[in-house]
């Protein structure tokens, strides 16, 4: 299933994570940067900005849910670091999850093809049994020429 969902996933790479004319959801709001983002009750329950996107996306979400720690070390390179303050590749999905086990969800990873990559690339490294830092090796030397400058994510220990 994976392998179909990352070549899904290379193919919707060669879009630039430019903004979209997604409309507000009810309990969502758009960020200064154009991201909308929304709470859910919890890191199980997507949010519906998520009901009218391709399966795909949906799955790259999902992977990002189940490995939201490991993604705090992994760095995006798609320019979301300058372009959104983002500080990992979580962010491009999870802005925040919150003390109470509420998340606050981006909705940034719909559009951006290297985002979802990197995600779901950490998470079948991961299940595949690779350490974060060895995840980090693999995600920094795949991206390290011809993409953007990577978020300023911490190498993990």
């Amino acid at each position: 299933m994976f392998g179909s969902v990352a070549l899904a996933l290379a193919m919707f790479a060669v879009s630039a994570c430019g903004k979209s004319a997604a409309q507000d959801e009810h309990g969502a709001h758009r960020t200064a940067t154009g991201d909308i983002q929304e709470k859910t009750a919890s890191i199980q329950t997507l949010p519906s900005f998520l009901d009218k996107q391709r399966e795909e996306i949906r799955t790259a979400y999902r992977l990002a849910a189940q490995s939201a720690e490991l993604l705090r070390s992994i760095p995006c390179y798609c320019g979301c670091g300058e372009s959104a303050g983002h500080k990992s590749n979580e962010n491009c999905f999870i802005q925040e999850i919150k003390s109470d086990g509420s998340v606050v969800w981006d909705d940034h990873g719909t559009r951006c093809g290297v985002c979802m990559q990197i995600a779901v690339t950490s998470y079948q490294l991961k299940e595949q049994g690779k350490s974060a830092k060895e995840i980090r090796q693999i995600i920094d030397a795949t991206y390290k020429s011809g993409y953007a400058k990577p978020t300023p994510t911490p190498m993990p220990s």
